[in-house]
């Protein structure tokens, strides 16, 4: 078919790359108020007329004439919807996005909408005066949402979906619906893979696969500006829970070391880990660089270690590899009248109180003794985050059209905010296969040195 296919909220791209993968043909119309995020569109979809204009202004109907609007994607702004406000107040303004929704689609009929958002906005009702959910009316607006699409004749279908079900490195679970108006079934598309063993599916990606293993980052310990208690923290629970008390750490191969990702976020709990091991698919991407990459170096620990008393100073620390007796190899929090523990058993209880010390800690992997001499610490990286999120490898994210560098922050903010592209191919290859022309084809970027020419490949 060769009616138009339109991406509202178009962000970065990701349902748009997501819809080339399905049909191999790139989205007509891709609309965003952020220029930013029209300048990471325009650079990877080239061809697409691109608005950058307010979702409730921008008139379609200027754009696509008489033409046939076959497919409209729809990926209103979570954030005054989404569990993560907590207890704080909502903004009117963004919940309110899904009622542009409804006008373009009143406006130009397409065929086929597909809008995606957090599973909260099932219980998106009226705002109090103070901007707080009211309970009794939880849903009252989304209901009126989904009569009225109906009224336009639209047959409608929705579901919770996680994206690591799919094939995407990412566990980013999300609200999605279906409205049609051609009269052909709504269809949904079956899973692909499971966390879960003797399912017949695939296994789950794992994130550890999409990570740059050349660059591990840079050690803890020694530097200029000591890192912020809460990061040591978060670190010092993350080695208790994915590595000493893990049965099956994650191992790097060829760096004897072991790692695994914290999260940058509060602990629920004292001693509590909010990280992961990268054996599963990374946690949802939000817009702001939360994962943290923690690689502890490990050597076979060939003497006796006999630990200290609670009345003599901390031993001296070496980081030599190979023969030693004490290395520097854990971070632990004591009271101050505490002084550690025995080498050969987990680690105690991490306390909120006092300072951090160092202690060793003698770790059975396969049968084999190991100590930690060293811990190395860095952030995801964007291109990291985009392949976890499931972009194509090719995806450019880094510079836009003219060359011009993108700022890490800004790809970081993109990719958060970005659909997963896996869910917008799969729902599309479900209900558009009949749209379908051809396979995406790579995005190769050239500059020419002689008359500084931009061309596509």
């Amino acid at each position: 078919m060769d009616g138009l296919i339109i991406d509202c909220f178009a962000g970065g791209g990701g349902a748009s790359v997501g819809i080339e993968m399905a049909l191999g043909r790139k989205v007509d119309i891709a609309i965003n108020h952020d220029p930013e995020a029209i300048r990471m569109h325009t650079v990877n979809h080239p061809s697409t007329i691109h608005l950058t204009e307010d979702i409730f202004k921008v008139d379609l109907t200027k754009y696509v004439g008489y033409k046939h609007v076959s497919l409209m994607w729809a990926s209103p702004d979570c954030t005054s919807h989404s569990k993560a406000k907590g207890g704080q107040p909502r903004e009117n303004g963004p919940r309110i996005l899904p009622w542009a929704v409804y006008k373009h689609a009143r406006d130009i009929l397409p065929d086929v909408l597909i809008m995606e958002n957090v599973e909260e906005i099932q219980k998106w009702g009226p705002l109090d005066d103070k901007g707080y959910p009211i309970k009794e009316r939880e849903g009252e607006e989304y209901q009126r949402l989904v009569r009225s699409m109906k009224l336009l004749g639209y047959d409608f279908d929705s579901k919770e979906l996680v994206a690591a079900d799919y094939g995407a490195p990412t566990t980013r679970k999300r609200w999605y619906a279906i409205f049609r108006r051609d009269g052909l079934p709504i269809q949904w598309p079956e899973p692909t893979h499971s966390r879960y063993p003797m399912t017949g599916l695939e296994p789950w990606k794992e994130c550890g696969d999409y990570v740059d293993w050349s660059d591990l980052g840079t050690s803890i310990f020694g530097r200029k500006k000591e890192l912020a208690e809460a990061t040591q923290r978060r670190i010092a629970n993350g080695i208790r829970k994915y590595i000493v008390e893990n049965p099956n750490p994650y191992i790097v191969k060829d760096k004897r070391a072991l790692a695994f990702i914290i999260q940058y976020h509060a602990e629920q709990k004292t001693g509590d880990s909010r990280g992961q091991v990268l054996t599963e698919p990374i946690k949802t991407i939000d817009t702001s660089n939360r994962y943290g990459l923690v690689t502890a170096f490990i050597t076979k620990f060939y003497k006796t270690g006999v630990g200290q008393g609670c009345n003599e100073p901390l031993h001296t620390i070496t980081t030599s590899q190979g023969h030693f007796g004490l290395v520097s190899a854990f971070l632990v929090k004591y009271y101050g009248t505490g002084c550690g523990q025995e080498l050969n058993s987990p680690l105690a209880t991490i306390t909120t109180k006092d300072r951090f010390g160092l202690v060793n800690v003698i770790l059975d992997i396969k049968g084999e003794k190991y100590v930690i001499y060293d811990i190395f610490l860095r952030m995801l990286k964007p291109e990291e985050l985009k392949r976890m999120q499931g972009f194509p490898e090719d995806y450019i994210i880094d510079r836009d059209i003219n060359f011009k560098p993108y700022p890490a922050k800004e790809q970081v903010t993109r990719i958060g905010n970005s659909v997963v592209p896996i869910m917008a191919q799969k729902l599309v290859e479900a209900n558009c296969y009949y749209m379908k022309a051809g396979e995406r084809r790579r995005n190769i970027l050239i500059k020419s040195d002689r008359d500084g020419q931009i061309v596509f490949c």
